[in-house]
Order: C-alpha cells, then structure tokens, then sequence
C-alpha cells in the first residue's frame, strides 16, 4: 500500500509527515482492499489548516473527506475520524447485506379460521 503527503501552500517537517503517515497507516485495519492512501495539508489559513484524505480502494471509488482544526494533528484525527465512517459503512454494505437463503426463511404458519 502506498502512502504519500503533501502540502500545500506550505512545508512539512520530516517527523510531522512521519506522524501523519503512522495515523493514516491504521486505516488498513478496517479495511483491506486499500491500494494507496494521499493525505494532502492545505496550510493557506495557518490558523485553521485542512486536511484532505483521499483512499484507493480495489473495486470501488475513491473515497474522499476533508476536515479543518485548530492545527494540523487535529485537523487530521477530524479527517480519520470521517473516513473510519466511510470504510466502515462501506465494509458493511459489501458483507452485511447479502440477500438469505430460502432455508433460512421463515415461512408463514396458517392460522386456524374460527366461525
């Protein structure tokens, strides 16, 4: 899995984007299809930067969300935060909506008809 930083409108010191590449890196564990992660730092507003993550995913669309904070760190846990929804929401479509079997069903006990 790939994952790059970048800034925008700004520089990025090595350890932050270290950091920022340790967070983002747990987003594999909720689900495991993801081909490549970018994180993008938009620091025009210093004092309210925003984050974009933007996740490849096998099969499906690029999911996307932005989140803007106080400061960076907290702009990003803002962002997470969102995707870790829109993974999870996804992963439960793919597996929790498969249609049952006819076995399973329950069928229907006729009621006796009183006169």
């Amino acid at each position: 899995m790939q994952i790059q930083v970048s800034a925008r409108h700004g520089n990025l010191d090595d350890s932050s984007r270290e950091k920022i590449e340790e967070k983002v890196e747990r987003l594999i564990r909720l689900f495991d299809r993801l081909t490549s992660i970018h994180v993008t730092v938009d620091m025009a507003h210093l004092e309210a930067p925003e984050v974009e993550i933007r996740v490849t995913a096998e099969g499906h669309e690029d999911f996307v969300c932005t989140d803007a904070g106080s400061n960076v760190y907290a702009s990003l846990d803002g962002a997470i935060h969102k995707m870790e929804g829109q993974l999870r929401k996804h992963k439960e479509k793919r597996t929790g909506h498969r249609a049952t079997s006819q076995k399973h069903l329950e069928t229907p006990v006729p009621q006796d008809e009183e006169d």
